[in-house]
Formats: structure tokens, sequence, C-alpha cells
């Protein structure tokens, strides 16, 4: 897992694509089978637990559903983790979640924020260190306000491509998609939920699959599944707010808020409250700092001077450096000289995370600990829940982080739209299509991997009304469930978004 800041930095949310082709895992392969012998696994265990406050009966059952081409051929076996509510009851609602990467399972959000047990790694930004790791109740899960199926994509978690399939078809924005959505389907189908009340959500990555499974399921044809409602955890949409292209100088106003908030959290910068910080820092990126990079080599002077004091004001670098940097200074070499001082580094995933190199030197860090220190826990915690509890057999390794990053399709459109990649539209046709949808935004004030301004800057774009989208803020990073107080924050505010359809 620990193979190095190309693998990390992009795994859980992806920047830009170009960075995770870099990925250096092996992808998932198809491996030859005797499709006509395929029989789908599933296995349901009943049990009970309280959450919400509620104590409540649930059936847990993990099982394959096999996705066949034109010709009846089986490509994939897709692997889904269902909680559902005991007696059932087909008017509550369904939540259907995964996580991102590409190339991301989904015990992220099943084992860390909202399934029935989490894994209990340190709360407070430290490693998560050796096992055994505690797989504890967790009171925050969702069950008391609706059921939840957890989805593994193709190549991510235990599922995985079939006999001669070919990865071109699955491994794509829109074919991903596509993937995803016949799941969806087919699950309605098989448990009788379609007027259920329907929810959709994402974290990392899974933002932008949300993106485009809500495009699936509501945009594409007429037989439509209608959505109550999208939820979406570390946003990234636009990827050009993200993207540290020489020229583009989107990602460096997108970043500065993130930068903020993280330089006041290690005490490099002053003000009454991160909210209020993180306000002034948005306003500042937005304008004199916007209008200062437009203007490139012809900024001079006290213009220049000025910009760049506020601009060490709000990173807590110096502004030699800033300087040296041409008052642009990408995330990569922010978690580098923020506490070069100290002889640390701080995370991407989460700021709060710190780290120590194997020199003071260099550019950018050797890693990212905000990944090395929670990644083992969880490798631990989904084998050892849907292997031993749930009683999912297989010899597959169970990829929590896979490499199918480094195929995948990108696009979804013509040459312009190709630019770069922005699914962003996407919601806007359906909150401007589908009246009573509704989408909830959580972000974490530390988080670089999809900072909280670039999530605000896609979604406030031409067409996206604004007046049904529903932005909250955390005090951690992009796994902002890592930390217990959000943790039972995010699932307040999301039940609240749910009970509110």
């Amino acid at each position: 897992m620990k193979t190095g800041l190309s693998l990390i930095a992009l795994a859980l949310a992806a920047a830009v694509p170009a960075t995770l082709a870099a990925q250096d895992a092996p992808a998932d392969k198809a491996k030859p089978e005797k499709t006509e012998d395929i029989v789908p696994q599933v296995h349901t265990t009943r049990l009970s637990g309280t959450f919400g406050g509620q104590k409540i009966g649930y059936a847990a059952t993990i099982g394959e559903t096999i996705l066949k081409n034109k010709d009846g051929v089986p490509e994939a076996a897709i692997v889904t983790t269902s909680y559902i509510k005991e007696p059932r009851d087909p008017g509550r609602p369904v939540t259907f979640l995964f996580n991102g990467g590409p190339g991301s399972g989904t015990v992220w959000l099943m084992m860390g924020a909202f399934g029935p047990k989490r894994v209990a790694i340190p709360s407070d930004a430290k490693d998560d260190g050796a096992p055994p790791y505690p797989i504890v109740d967790n009171p925050d899960s969702l069950l008391d306000v609706t059921d939840i199926v957890f989805i593994d994509p193709p190549g991510t978690g235990f599922s995985h491509l079939i006999g001669k399939a070919d990865p071109k078809d699955y491994y794509g924005v829109t074919q991903d998609a596509k993937a995803v959505a016949e799941v969806i389907r087919r699950w309605l189908n098989d448990n009788g939920r379609w007027n259920s009340p329907k929810f959709l959500g994402g974290e990392s990555y899974g933002t932008t699959r949300s993106a485009a499974v809500a495009n699936q399921l509501m945009n594409v044809t007429f037989n439509d599944v209608g959505l109550n409602g999208i939820i979406l955890i570390s946003t990234v949409l636009d990827f050009a707010a993200g993207s540290d292209t020489p020229g583009n100088e989107l990602s460096y106003i997108t970043n500065l808020p993130s930068m903020a908030t993280t330089a006041l959290y290690h005490g490099k910068a002053s003000a009454p409250s991160v909210e209020q910080f993180a306000e002034e820092a948005r306003q500042w990126a937005i304008g004199p700092y916007a209008a200062a990079l437009l203007k490139g080599q012809t900024l001079q002077g006290e213009e220049r001077a000025a910009i760049r004091r506020e601009l060490a004001r709000f990173t807590g670098l110096s502004e030699t450096y800033l300087e040296e940097a041409d008052l642009r200074v990408t995330p990569g070499r922010f978690y580098k000289e923020l506490l070069r001082d100290r002889g640390l580094t701080v995370g991407r995933l989460d700021s709060r995370y710190t780290g120590k190199d194997y020199d003071n030197a260099g550019e950018e860090p050797d890693n990212d600990p905000s990944f090395y220190g929670i990644d083992a826990g969880y490798t631990a915690a989904i084998n050892s829940w849907a292997r031993d509890t749930l009683g999912f057999k297989t010899d597959r390794e169970y990829q929590s982080i896979s490499g199918i990053g480094g195929q995948w399709d990108w696009r979804i459109g013509g040459r312009d739209t190709n630019a770069y990649l922005n699914v962003a539209p996407y919601i806007g046709q359906a909150l401007r299509e589908n009246s009573g949808l509704r989408v909830f935004v959580g972000q974490g004030y530390y988080d670089f991997a999809t900072p909280f301004f670039a999530a605000e800057y896609s979604l406030s774009r031409t067409g996206i009304p604004q007046d049904r989208i529903e932005y909250k803020y955390y005090d951690a990073g992009h796994m902002m469930y890592i930390r217990d107080e959000d943790r039972h924050k995010l699932s307040s505010d999301i039940r609240a978004f749910i009970r509110a359809r």
C-alpha cells in the first residue's frame, strides 16, 4: 500500500486524470473462467444494533450481481453489501453509496462512517499503528432513517471482470456509471423497491461517479430512476479546479482557502476561528488574488508587494519563498514547506496529519501521512467483516485501492468537453428536471484532495439551481469521519437531509 505519493496522492480523490494514470498498483484484469458455470454468491446474516438512538434488527446481505454483455455472456461480478431494516418496509428510503479513486473499494464509507460496524482508529490525526484494530458498534450508522446499499464498482473491492471481458467497457467515467446504474436497477427489481425514496452518494471520485450515475439514472433515457437526493462527500466535479497544469491559475485560487485553514491549524497563521479565516481567504482568493494572477508578469511594484504580503499572511509561508514561487505555490510544495522549520510535512488527504521525511530537503513530501496513517486498520476491518462475519468466500484480495485508474477513460464528450473533465452540469440538469431533488455537500476544512472552495466553485456555475444545495463543513480532512466529533456531525447532518425529503 505504501508505494509512494504517486499512488496515494490521488487514489481516494482524483485531481487530474494524468496523475491518476501514473498509479503503480496492479490493475484488476479479467481472469479466464467458465462463464456458463458462474453462480453468484449471496450470503445474508441477521444482526441488530442501536443507530441514531434506535434499537434495530437488520439483514446484512453481501452478494454478487453478474453483469452480462448484449449476447448474454457474463462480464463482471459486482459485489454489494446491503443493510436492510427488519421487518422490511418498501416505503423506507434506500441509499446507494460508493467510494472513489477510481479504484477505491467502499471500505472507507462502510467501515468508517455509515456501516453498522466501524474500525476504531485514532481520532486525533495519529497513525493507526499495528493490529489488532478494534471493530466496534457504530451508533452513527444511518440505518435508523434509511436502508443502505454499499456498491463496489468494477475493479474495486471484491468486484472483478470475468472471462474475456474488455476493461475498456468498464474502466471509464461513463462506462463505470452505466455499470453502477445497472446494479442499482437490478437491486430495485430484486428487492421490490422501485417506489422507495432513493438517495445516491459517494466520497471523492465517488462524487464524480454520483453525478455520472445520476445522469445515467435520470437524464440519458426516459426509463428514469427518480432520486430524492445526491450526497456528495469531499467533492470533485470540475477537474480544472484542481489541476496543477502550468498556466492554469484556477487551482491556486481554489487551493488558497485550504492553505489558510491548514496554516491556522498548525499555528502559522492567526484568526478568531477557522470559519472566519476560511471566509476571509475565500473572498481574497476570488478577488484580489485572482485579479493579480490573471495579470501574469505585468504584476509589478507595490501591487505585487501587497499581494505577496497578504499571501504570506494566509499561507504561513515567507515572502521570500512566495516571491521565488512567483506567488504560485502548488499543494505539493505547500505540504513540504509549511512546517519545514519543524522538520515535518503535512498530509494531503488531511492536513492535520504530520509526517517526517527521509530528510528535510526537497520540493515535496516522500509520502502522505494522512493515508499511511489509516490504511492498515481499514484493510483489516473490511476483510474481517466481509469474510468472517458476513461469510463471503473468495481467494481474491480485497482491493481497497486498485490500479484501474491507470486504464481510466476520462472522456465524456467532444474535443472541447474533454479538455478537462467536468460533471457538474450533470447535477445541474438533474436539479432542473427533478423539482424534488436536493444535493448535500460535505467538505473538510483540511482536505487538499478535494478542496472545499473548489467544490463551492464547481457547484456555483451557470445552470445549477442554488436553492436545493446544502453545504456542511467539518474540522477534519478528506475523510472527516475519522475524527469522532465530525463522524457524529456528518451522520447527524445527512440524517436530517434524508428526513427532510
